[in-house]
């Protein structure tokens, strides 16, 4: 199975983040810091959570279960 990896996410554009005047301090953690008002997203956190869930998800297809991807992008 494909692995995501850190240069994938970068390509992707997945280290922005949202303004640094909304967030919520439990994400302290996984913010690798601030640029023009905007967060920097901790790549090194995000990749491996993602191929975990890929992981995930790739073993429940694989045993023929249904998975349903919401998206909420406005």
């Amino acid at each position: 199975m494909a692995q995501v990896s850190m240069r994938d996410l970068l390509t992707a554009g997945a280290h922005f983040g949202h303004q640094t005047r909304f967030w919520n301090p439990k994400m302290g953690p996984y913010i690798f810091g601030a640029r023009n008002k905007i967060h920097i997203i901790n790549l090194e956190h995000t990749v491996v959570a993602l191929n975990d869930a890929l992981n995930y998800a790739n073993n429940l297809a694989s045993k023929r279960n249904k998975v349903l991807f919401v998206g909420t992008k406005r």
